[in-house]
């Protein structure tokens, strides 16, 4: 069975993030969107609201479950025996930050662990998580980078957050 594993922080979903989830679901036997807990960061959104929106958009895809992570990504993959990690790619910049990142991954599980890059949709490569909570911050309109669900939650966020 192909099995893989599509990392990140997802904060929130967009377009783009839906885009590749879908091409890589055709591609693997199991994929699982791994949302990133990283207490690093301070997302707009907890771990398991982001966990609760993907589970939301994605119920549709049978052979996609998600599931969050913390720690190094080579450890939750071994947990997994996943082999192959899925990455997407807007444009060139994203290429030499990715491939540092797949050649750690693969220096760090002693090559037992590969990463697929989907380039995104030209639809979508301008997006962002970082340009949708920038927009949606100053109250621009986001329904063409995510879905009604998540337009809605952005915004509640968002008002909650300045108490409107």
């Amino acid at each position: 069975m192909a099995k893989a594993v599509y990392p990140g922080s997802f904060d929130p979903v967009h377009y783009g993030h839906l885009d590749v989830i879908k091409r890589a679901a055709k591609m693997f036997d199991e994929l699982t969107v791994g949302v990133l807990d990283n207490n690093r960061k301070s997302p707009l959104f907890s771990v398991d609201e982001r966990v609760k929106m993907l589970n939301e958009l994605l119920k549709d895809i049978p052979n996609v479950k998600v599931e969050s992570f913390g720690g190094l990504l080579v450890d939750y993959c071994a947990s997994k025996d996943v082999q192959v990690v899925v990455r997407g790619l807007r444009a060139i910049t994203d290429f030499d930050y990715e491939l540092q990142n797949a050649q750690t991954n693969s220096l760090l599980s002693k090559g037992k662990l590969d990463t697929v890059f989907l380039t995104t949709s030209l639809d979508y490569s301008y997006l962002s998580s970082s340009a949708v909570k920038e927009i949606a911050y100053f109250d621009g309109d986001i329904s063409i980078c995510v879905p009604p669900v998540i337009e809605d939650m952005v915004k509640e966020k968002y008002c909650n957050m300045k108490g409107k």
